[in-house]
């Protein structure tokens, strides 16, 4: 090589270092003015924000519990629920592939496309030893899975940090009408310190709120068997309060206020029952503020959502034709816009229950009023709840199992009608209760 080449040769080696240097520092560059323009969203700034709406969410389609949905099904329902202007979903239990499926989906929608935005309350399944079995449960001693369950939550909210914004410690756990499995309040409050104590150490995100998502009663709104000092410190040690109302199961059980009152009788059908779901409604705002006054009476002032509300369109049992009439698309549609409106206008959170019917949860009775609380139906019928999203385009071009979203009833409200029954006197209803 000649002195004349060997300088050439510097010059072009030179000059590639430049470039391929000056390549790196740009696409560094870039990359990090995409990261400071990537909007950080903590659950403070989620919860009791009109503009992420909140929702419970399984993605199962089939009565067999075991068949997991895909990952191109929960981006359906994702795209779905987006289309409803819902960013907050609430999973339950971390065992099964399903809530990591779900973060993994929605991961993807918003690699494809940066405006998606979804975001979770991550449940952890806590329950007793000998639940679920043919053993006697012991509620004073906690399954052996709880700790798995728990660290499998800590994974995924640190590999998923993005989305996952809550933790949720059990799932109506210290209720006492979950005799399969309740567990006594100084379990849930014993994770709930594990996880504040992760936080402290920087093993989990100083963002992420901590919490159990429970019955009204459990919470201290019930009788005084629920006001333990255990539960006083699990308030003290949570982020925020999830509470739980059903107004709609007592019908059956407590349904002082759900039956039609005499001076209601002249009233036309449709009036009596909107008079029921206004007081369906009250009902659950009393149940709300019956939580609010113990947690005050503790001097303590924190958040309080609603973790799960939700009422059944169908049902052949207590909440039927033959029961308390509570169960059908108008109820369950008048129901969820007071409940909407209600939460909205007061900054609460609701992650009304549910999205999508699942029929798993009472297999052996496809007319159970569990398989029906979905604001869709399995095949993605829109129920009368949401006729009016269907009526605004909001579900346009979107489809689950390949089905265009289209309402129940052909969008009829007298063939609707014809299937809904008023509500029995009150009389009737306390004199047979």
């Amino acid at each position: 090589m000649t002195k004349q080449h060997y300088y050439l040769f510097r010059v072009v080696i030179g000059l590639l270092v430049f470039f391929i240097a000056f390549s790196c520092r740009n696409e560094t560059k870039t990359k990090t003015e995409k990261q400071s323009n990537v909007k950080k969203v903590t659950a403070s700034d989620i919860l009791g924000n009109v503009h992420y709406q909140a929702i419970s969410y399984g993605g199962y389609r089939l009565a067999d519990h075991s068949i997991e949905p895909t990952i191109e099904e929960l981006k359906e329902d994702l795209r779905l629920l987006s289309a409803m202007n819902i960013k907050v979903l609430r999973t339950y239990k971390v065992h099964k592939p399903h809530a990591a499926n779900v973060l993994k989906a929605i991961r993807e929608l918003k690699e494809e496309n940066s405006e998606f935005e979804m975001y979770v309350m991550l449940g952890a399944w806590i329950d007793c030893k000998n639940a679920w079995t043919n053993k006697e449960p012991i509620h004073n001693q906690e399954s052996e899975r709880n700790a798995i369950e728990i660290k499998e939550a800590v994974r995924l909210a640190n590999v998923y940090p993005d989305i996952v914004k809550v933790i949720a410690v059990g799932n109506e756990a210290m209720v006492k009408w979950a005799t399969a499995y309740y567990v006594e309040p100084w379990i849930i409050l014993k994770w709930v310190k594990h996880l504040q104590n992760l936080k402290s150490k920087g093993e989990l995100s100083q963002d992420l709120w901590i919490t159990s998502s429970d019955n009204f009663a459990s919470w201290g709104g019930g009788g005084n068997e629920y006001h333990v000092e255990d539960l006083n410190t699990l308030i003290k040690e949570v982020d925020y309060l999830s509470v739980h109302t059903y107004p709609m199961h007592d019908t059956h059980y407590n349904p002082s206020f759900w039956g039609i009152h005499e001076d209601e009788i002249a009233l036309s059908d449709s009036e009596k029952i909107k008079k029921a779901m206004k007081r369906a409604l009250s009902y659950a705002q009393n149940q709300y503020n019956q939580v609010e006054a113990y947690m005050k009476s503790l001097g303590v002032n924190k958040p309080i959502h609603i973790g799960e509300t939700g009422w059944a369109s169908v049902s052949n049992g207590f909440y039927g034709d033959n029961g308390s009439k509570a169960c059908d698309e108008f109820k369950e549609g008048l129901y969820y816009r007071y409940m909407r409106d209600w939460t909205n206008t007061s900054g609460i959170s609701c992650f009304y229950f549910e999205a999508f019917n699942e029929p798993w949860k009472d297999a052996q009775n496809p007319q159970g009023s569990e398989n029906h609380f979905g604001l869709f139906t399995v095949s993605g019928a829109a129920k009368y709840a949401i006729w009016d999203l269907v009526d605004n385009g909001n579900f346009d071009g979107l489809s689950r199992g390949d089905k265009p979203i289209k309402k129940t009833f052909n969008g009829n409200i007298d063939s609707l009608l014809l299937q809904v029954k008023t509500p029995p006197s009150k009389e009737s209803l306390l004199m047979n209760n």
